[in-house]
């Protein structure tokens, strides 16, 4: 075996580049694995928007029932739980409007599953629309790489219909406004709520 100074063995430059190439499957998971980090995408994002004085969002706490709490070295919670959420990931404000918005990944590359949905979710948009409010969705498909903003009325009329259980992922491609991905912000979702609601 040929050996380098350092030590190092040599490899022949075509095993090397061999080593480099990724499978489609490897891509797919990395695609996969982008999609799951949805959530941390956006709260990066709303970040950046905060400290440009652009936007005023933010992600609801999940209500946790305390249980226990150990008092012995000041108050530690020792036993709690997190209770069913009660409406949606997101709210705030932006160019005077109330903004509210529930984030949603899907593995599916053909539809968006209503069953993600609850129906408390579904009541408090109604309730954001009736008061003027914005209210949309954040829905990725992870195996296509793309995420996409979804006004609400399109997903609580697929919902109440009861006549699909999901809504096909060209339907969400047309009505909805694809989210560019960059890196300052990571996701350009304020941008894609200006072309919704804001450019007509």
């Amino acid at each position: 075996m040929i050996r380098y100074p350092n030590g190092k063995a040599f490899e022949h430059q075509a095993k090397v580049e061999r080593k480099k190439k990724r499978t489609s499957e490897e891509i797919s998971l990395s695609a996969a694995n982008r999609g799951m980090n949805l959530e941390n995408d956006i709260n990066i994002s709303l970040e950046y928007y905060r400290e440009q004085n652009i936007a005023l969002i933010y992600k609801r706490p999940t209500p946790i029932n305390i249980v226990k709490v150990d008092y012995s070295h000041g108050a530690k919670i020792i036993d709690a739980y997190f209770e069913e959420q009660s409406t949606t990931d997101y709210n705030g404000i932006y160019r005077g409007m109330y903004i509210d918005f529930e984030a949603k990944n899907t593995k599916n590359k053909t539809s968006f599953p209503l069953a993600n949905i609850t129906d408390h979710q579904i009541v408090h948009l109604k309730k954001v629309k009736l008061h003027g409010g914005i209210a949309f969705f954040v829905i990725s498909f992870q195996l296509r790489d793309e995420i996409y903003l979804l006004d609400s009325e399109y997903v609580i009329n697929y919902y109440g219909s009861g006549k699909r259980k999901s809504i096909p992922y060209e339907e969400v491609k047309k009505n909805g406004c694809l989210i560019e991905i960059g890196y300052m912000p990571r996701l350009h979702l304020i941008e894609a709520i200006d072309t919704m609601y804001f450019s007509k």
